[in-house]
């Protein structure tokens, strides 16, 4: 049975970010606020993790994950980004974006798309989420936590546990979120392709 966490919104508590952290150390798979509902989050490099998460939602291997990175900084280690693309990612990061770069090195092939090599990344505005990102030092793969046949990601934490508390490790109470997806922008082949509006502004890419 999975761990449940009542963290604060405004003020996460430091003890319970750094157990969640543990978690993930320890091969963990947890459940997490975003600014786009609830997500799934593993290790990077951790295979038996996402193995469980493409379970859970019950996809295909090359489904696009992203990667949830703390700073422009560490969003560069991961993406292949120019200077044009990041002036505009400082104007808009942290927020409800999530872009899509050609991937680097660092980016283990089997969260690259198949075709392309690219891989979505998110800084996200979220305090709980940055908290652990913090704390983690290092980005989280993650993917939104939309159930089989569901259109948008669950937002209330309550239900998230009737239906995941024997299949996860933890569930963080972050508070009822609403049901606003990223915007997405591919970036990969240096223009800005709006592939999804979300809650996210898209003037600013015109």
């Amino acid at each position: 049975m999975s761990q449940f966490f009542y963290v604060h919104e405004e003020n996460p508590q430091a003890r319970l970010i750094s157990q969640a952290v543990n978690i993930l150390k320890q091969g963990g798979v947890i459940v997490y606020p975003t600014d786009s509902g609830y997500a799934l989050g593993c290790l990077i490099g951790d295979k038996n993790a996402m193995t469980q998460i493409t379970r859970i939602r019950r996809i295909e291997h090359d489904h696009h994950f992203s990667l949830m990175c703390r700073d422009l900084s560490e969003l560069a280690t991961y993406a292949r980004v120019d200077n044009q693309a990041y002036r505009l990612l400082k104007s808009c990061t942290p927020g409800p974006y999530t872009f899509i770069f050609k991937a680097t090195k660092e980016v283990p092939k089997r969260l690259q798309s198949t075709k392309k090599k690219t891989i979505g990344i998110r800084v996200p505005q979220n305090i709980i989420a940055l908290a652990l990102l913090e704390e983690l030092e290092a980005p989280l793969m993650s993917t939104s936590l939309v159930m089989p046949n569901a259109e948008y990601a669950e937002s209330d934490p309550e239900e998230v546990r009737d239906l995941l508390e024997h299949q996860v490790d933890l569930i963080i109470h972050g508070g009822y979120l609403g049901e606003n997806p990223t915007t997405v922008v591919d970036m990969s082949e240096g223009s800005f392709d709006i592939v999804r509006e979300g809650a996210g502004d898209t003037s600013i890419f015109e």
